[in-house]
């Protein structure tokens, strides 16, 4: 309900309209500080408190039992937990209760949000126009174009509001999705080019290895730099594609919603001065305060991203508050409403700590200016007054807020798929860290003996575990971008043994091998496997490699050479990410990683140890 002019009754109720200006845009919003997961202010109290304003007749407080109904149906297509209930019966029960309840906005949004394109636009024109001979007062042009301009209006925002509520909960519901299609292209894009680094050095190391023996110091270079690649981490992708939201109406839509129901209140209000016959300077005066209170705040309501202020907003708010409340002081001055622009405007651009009473004090001075006017609407017109100016703030108030919660929205789904990337990337790179580098270092070393053994069926036996080691290490590195790599604890230990033993290198294990559950199986093996990469590329300066189990506890120590020369710390290498990448992956069990030289200076440990009792959410 807004009713045009002073409030003195100085028109008949039918000429007053259900809205004068039916502009009011609506919705909810949500500032930053509101959850994510759907403020019930806006989601469900605002729309309701703007739908039930418009439901209410013109000198009513309350709206009638047929505008109940239509109230009912209309909440069941805006609120995002009954829309699947949408459809024809919302339309046809609009269309059937129209007569009574004479509510023909309501009925021109239910044909916006029911009726499929492109003939929804023309029976929205057609119900519009056909409210205004229908609009109740005695058929004179103010009554008829008060009637198509809230029926155009209040079918606007009515859209408006539930376009944006079904945006916002489907863009939350929907965050998880985007995050995952960010990480499966992540995956696609890595795999390709994993595919293109690592995978031709491997398998030109098959095809090396097939040409005997002559081959294998080349076999060796491959393998080494392939090796020295994944010790160093990987460069950034790309950001993945922008958000690509369906159904996406804010601001595209917004903007013209904004725009069109304020130009709809310009012309009913030009409409209404012209029929008062006011003196021409009066018609000037108000005409020109009318059009400037409008125009700001048609530029504060204009879609713009969460915390983006209108430029000037201190002297563009101040105008419009200065001109909304002098219209008060002005000797019988029609525009008590223009004090509810003014309000919208602060709520839309103060800080919410201030706005809400800026906006309460502003309401209650149009209110005192109307009891306090001689002849004017008296104790239940205020009243009246006073609910047109909470309605119109609360509509154009709320269509600000909705669209700056869907950017807010929007831009969380964003953070949150570049956030599910980066981790990706990040368990990319310490995968291909973590798993390749022992098998590439692994491949150099059998290279080496190949060259370096006299004996030829011993050189090609070299030459094909390192053809074998070269085909698993393929499969590994294919396997990486799809999902996190599985390792086993004994089969990482006897690989140890086998590859160690061929180096020269003497191990010794002691203790059992055991691990109390999957994940710290994994990490366990992944130590170990990172621990043999470390030995394998200071395999001349090692002869002993010890592991050892214990409760809770697995150390690997390489031991120095007769000579008493300790084997150079892995985790020291120039680019090398391995002993970051275990801290990083014990810490998610709640373990802790050690890693430097043993006491008597003659080797290098690397220790790690389990909590007693993981937490819950280290385990996650």
């Amino acid at each position: 309900m807004i009713t045009w002019g002073d409030g003195t009754g100085s028109r008949d109720e039918g000429a007053s309209g259900r809205g004068a200006g039916g502009s009011r845009p609506p919705g909810p919003g949500g500032d930053a500080a509101e959850s994510s997961r759907g403020p019930v202010a806006v989601v469900a109290v605002l729309p309701a408190l703007v739908l039930f304003g418009f439901a209410i007749e013109p000198g009513r407080l309350l709206p009638g039992p047929a505008a109940v109904l239509v109230l009912s149906v209309q909440l069941v297509t805006c609120l995002p937990w009954t829309r699947r209930l949408r459809g024809a019966w919302t339309l046809a029960a609009q269309i059937l209760l129209a007569p009574w309840a004479g509510l023909p906005g309501f009925l021109a949004a239910s044909v916006l949000l029911a009726v499929e394109r492109p003939v929804r636009w023309t029976l929205f024109a057609l119900v519009v126009l056909a409210a205004g001979p229908l609009a109740p007062g005695d058929g004179g042009v103010f009554s008829v174009l008060n009637g198509v301009g809230n029926a155009f209006a209040h079918g606007l925002v009515i859209y408006a509001l539930s376009r944006l509520i079904d945006l916002y909960a489907e863009l939350d519901a929907t965050r998880g999705a985007l995050a995952a299609a960010r990480v499966a292209a992540e995956r696609k894009q890595t795999g390709r080019e994993l595919e293109a680094v690592l995978g031709t050095a491997l398998a030109s190391v098959i095809a090396l290895a097939g040409r005997g023996r002559q081959a294998a110091r080349e076999l060796v270079t491959v393998a080494r730099e392939a090796a020295a690649r994944v010790r160093a981490a990987p460069a950034p992708q790309s950001a993945g594609p922008a958000d690509a939201s369906p159904r996406a109406m804010t601001p595209r839509l917004a903007w013209p919603i904004v725009i069109a129901t304020h130009l709809e209140y310009l012309a009913v209000g030009a409409v209404f001065l012209l029929g008062e016959e006011l003196p021409a300077w009066r018609t000037a005066l108000y005409a020109a305060a009318l059009t400037v209170v409008m125009a700001l705040q048609a530029y504060h309501s204009l879609p713009r991203p969460p915390g983006v202020r209108p430029r000037y907003a201190a002297w563009t708010l101040g105008a419009q508050v200065g001109l909304a409340l002098g219209m008060l002081a002005v000797p019988d001055g029609p525009y008590p409403q223009l004090v509810a622009f003014a309000a919208a405007s602060t709520l839309i651009v103060l800080p919410a700590r201030v706005a809400w009473p800026a906006a309460t004090v502003l309401t209650a001075s149009a209110a005192g200016a109307a009891l306090a006017r001689t002849g004017g609407p008296g104790a239940y017109g205020t009243a009246l007054l006073v609910l047109d100016i909470v309605v119109i703030t609360l509509v154009f108030h709320g269509l600000a807020l909705l669209t700056r919660l869907v950017h807010q929205v929007r831009e969380a789904r964003e953070a949150l798929a570049s956030l599910a990337v980066a981790r990706e990337r990040r368990r990319i790179a310490r995968d291909v860290h973590d798993l390749l580098g022992y098998g590439l270092n692994a491949i150099a070393l059998k290279g080496e003996l190949a060259d370096r053994v006299p004996d030829a069926r011993q050189a090609e036996g070299h030459l094909a575990d390192a053809a074998r080691l070269a085909g698993r290490v393929l499969a590994d590195l294919r396997a990486i971008p799809g999902a996190a790599a599985e390792l086993t604890l004994d089969g990482e230990l006897a690989s140890a043994r086998e590859v160690l033993a061929a180096a020269g290198i003497r191990v010794r294990v002691r203790g059992r091998a055991a691990a109390p559950g999957p994940a710290e199986e994994a990490l366990y093996a992944t130590v170990l496997r990172e621990a043999m990469t470390n030995v394998l590329r200071h395999a001349p300066a090692t002869r002993w490699c010890a592991i050892e189990f214990g409760p809770g506890m697995l150390r690997v120590t390489n031991e120095a050479d007769p000579d008493g020369r300790p084997p150079a710390p892995a985790a020291d290498a120039p680019g090398g990410n391995g002993i970051g990448n275990l801290r990083d992956r014990a810490a998610l069990l709640g373990a802790r990683l050690r890693a430097g030289p043993t006491p008597d200076g003659r080797g290098y440990a690397l220790t790690l140890l389990m909590e007693p009792h993981p937490s819950p959410s280290a385990t996650s």
